[in-house]
This record gives C-alpha cells, sequence and structure tokens, in this order.
C-alpha cells in the first residue's frame, strides 16, 4: 500500500542574512501491507509529519520515491489523492461553517452527488458519535467531537488507506480513549490501511500492528511493538528488600541473572530500599533468584516486575528516551518548521484541489481557509 525508497526532503532556514539546509527527512524507506495499521513514533521535530506531507502529496521530495496506494506520489499525484484520506494534525474545519455543511462540501470535491455525501455523511456522524452535530459550528463543538468531524471528512468518499497526524494531540485522557475505539474501528469496521503518526508511546502500543521509529529524519526501527521490546531490553525486577543492611546482598544476587549494561540502559541500581535491574524472562529466572535470597536471608517487603516499554526501545536505539528528545528537539519537521523554514522541491507542486481534480481529504481542501 506504501512503498517508499530513500525519500528525502531539505529545508533552508534563515538566520539574518546566513542560509543554512538541513534535512528534515534524510533517506526514509518505509513499506506499509494492505490491511495494517502502522504506528509512525518520533519525538516532535523527527521529521514525522514532513514524511506524511511528501506520502499525501502536500510536499514534494527533495529526492528518493515514494508511491501510495499503487501510484507514484509526484508523477500521479491526483490518483493518490482519489484513494487516500488525510487527517491533518491541525484539522482542516472552518469554525463558522456548520459541521454538516463542511463535510458535504468535501464529499462533493470527489465527485460524489449531493444525495450520495448526505446519506454517507450521516452514517458517518452516527459511527463517530457525531449525532445531532450536523447543524453545529466547529466552534462550538468539543476537542473531541472536532477531531472526530475530521475524521469524518477524512472517510467521506471511503478512502483504502488513511492517514492520520497526531490525531490526540491536545486531547484529554477520556476524549483520547474514546478516539482510539474508533481508529481502531477503521480497520476493523471498514479494511482500512491505516498510518498514523504519533510521539505518544501509549498510543502506537496500543493501536499499532507494527511501530515504525523515527529519529532525526532516519527510520531507525521498524516491527512489532512486542518484537521492538523483547529486542533491547529485558524485564525491570524491582526488588524492596526490608533492612536496608541486605541491598549489597540482594544486589549481588540479582546480578547472577540480570542483563550487562548496554545502549544507555543501565546495570543493578541500587535506590533507597530499591534494587533494580534487568532480566530476560523474568518470570523464568525469579523462582532460582528468589531461592538466592532466601539462602542470604534477605527478606523482601515487596518484589515487582515490569515489562519494557517503548521508551526503553528509544532510549537503547538513540541514547536518549522519547521523553528527553521531546524537551530538546531543533529539527525542523513540516508543521513544526522554524521562522523562515522553506522547502526546495525537486519538482513542481502537486496539482491544486478542485472539484475536478480530487484532492487528498481533510486539510487539503480546508486548512488554508
Amino acid at each position: 500500500m506504501i512503498h517508499a525508497r530513500g525519500l528525502v526532503q531539505t529545508f533552508t532556514t534563515r538566520q539574518g542574512k546566513k542560509k543554512t539546509d538541513v534535512r528534515a527527512v534524510d533517506g526514509v524507506d518505509l513499506d506499509v501491507a494492505e490491511g495494517e495499521v502502522v504506528g509512525f513514533l518520533g519525538p516532535n521535530g523527527a521529521g514525522k509529519t514532513t514524511t506524511l506531507r511528501m506520502l499525501t502529496t502536500l510536499l514534494t521530495p527533495t529526492a528518493g520515491t515514494a508511491t501510495v496506494a499503487g501510484f507514484d506520489v509526484v508523477k500521479d499525484s491526483v490518483e493518490v489523492r482519489r484513494r487516500i484520506g488525510y487527517v491533518s494534525q491541525t484539522g482542516s474545519t472552518f469554525s463558522a461553517a456548520r459541521a454538516g455543511e463542511e463535510v458535504m462540501d468535501h464529499g462533493m470535491l470527489y465527485g460524489r452527488t449531493r444525495a450520495q455525501v448526505d446519506k454517507r455523511g450521516k452514517e458517518l456522524f452516527a459511527e463517530l458519535q457525531l449525532d445531532g452535530l450536523w447543524e453545529r459550528m466547529p466552534k462550538n463543538m468539543s476537542g473531541g467531537q472536532k477531531r472526530r468531524l475530521d475524521i469524518a471528512m477524512g472517510l467521506i468518499h471511503d478512502p483504502t488507506l488513511v492517514f492520520l497526524d497526531e490525531p490526540t494531540t491536545g486531547l484529554d485522557p477520556q476524549a483520547r480513549a474514546n478516539l482510539w475505539e474508533h481508529i481502531a474501528d477503521l480497520r476493523r469496521r471498514r479494511g482500512a490501511t491505516v498510518f498514523i503518526t504519533t510521539h505518544y508511546l501509549d498510543e502506537a502500543d496500543t493501536l499499532s500492528d507494527r511501530i515504525v521509529i523515527i529519529d532525526r529524519g532516519r527510520i531507525v526501527a521498524a516491527d512489532t511493538a512486542d518484537n521492538l521490546k523483547n529486542a533491547v531490553a529485558g524485564d525491570l525486577v524491582d526488588l524492596e528488600v526490608a533492612d536496608p543492611a541486605h541491598r549489597t546482598a540482594a544486589a549481588e544476587r540479582l546480578e547472577t541473572v540480570a542483563e550487562q549494561p548496554r545502549h544507555g540502559l543501565p546495570g543493578v541500581e541500587i535506590e533507597g530500599t530499591h534494587v533494580r535491574g534487568r532480566v530476560q524472562r523474568a518470570g523464568r529466572a525469579l523462582p532460582g533468584l528468589l531461592a538466592a535470597l532466601h539462602e542470604a536471608d534477605v527478606v523482601l517487603d515487596a518484589i515487582e516486575v515490569h515489562r519494557p516499554t517503548l521508551d526503553d526501545v528509544f532510549l537503547t536505539l538513540t541514547g536518549r528516551s522519547l521523553r528527553d528528545a521531546e524537551s530538546g528537539s531543533g529539527t525542523i519537521d513540516g508543521a513544526d518548521g522554524a521562522d523562515g523554514a522553506t522547502s526546495r522541491p525537486a519538482t513542481s507542486a502537486p496539482v491544486p484541489p478542485s472539484s475536478a481534480q480530487p484532492t487528498t481529504s481533510t486539510s487539503l481542501t480546508g486548512a488554508d481557509r
């Protein structure tokens, strides 16, 4: 469904009279199979949105090639747009228009009749829990309702591939969980292929069949969440000793089964009355460890085992946690570009939207209004 090789996007930044070229995307190779839900994970500024904009024909690659839904994103951009839905990071609805009018206008740009779009739009409103909001203006909707309206606009023409760019950013936990259910339904009920960009670890872990991690414009890993976790780190075993004098003895026993420090992940650590270390397949190692602690007269108040997280994966692959990368990001990325940043496309921009040549979903028709 998506096949990309060597995608590059270069931006030029200006600081006074000085110009600097920055590679926001630096040689991305990407494959997505039909029916997959793929999470595109990385910190802000990593290149997620810029990659997405190239795949949806909004930005012409500086170098490299990509086919989406069987069509080249540069040579056949209109055919790509006919077959995909796109929900942008910032949304695309006009706040002073009625929700139903937005959906109707958007659907008719794809050549659907008014009757077809009216029927399809009201079906989507029912499925996305937007009942009773057809006549309401987006400015009077909650954040969760507006995001679901964005998704309805992205689905109005029944695309086979849906791109969701940071779909839950800014939503409260309840609205996020609700939107997750609707995103999962895109594949369950419609058989759609879904490509989600996110910097939320739990979102990628929950929704994705497979996760692609990007950092500083380059793909650093791609696999299922479980495989990524198992490959980079063991389970975190946390021993709480009853007597602080036994901390060293507990650490020595834990070291016999724990992994060695690597890739920024620590070895066995002592903090207060806690002794922690990472152990591969901790469930198998625990009986022997507990027996060794008993023989050494080490009494525990508690023992906890935590599975590795995607943040552990990111730390192992990049030497920093995703949360640290968020706070220190300086790379230019599409919607997050710095002042004075301009792209340098290799060819002319994609065909502008019109009723004769339908555009990629949501933000392509409404984002600039």
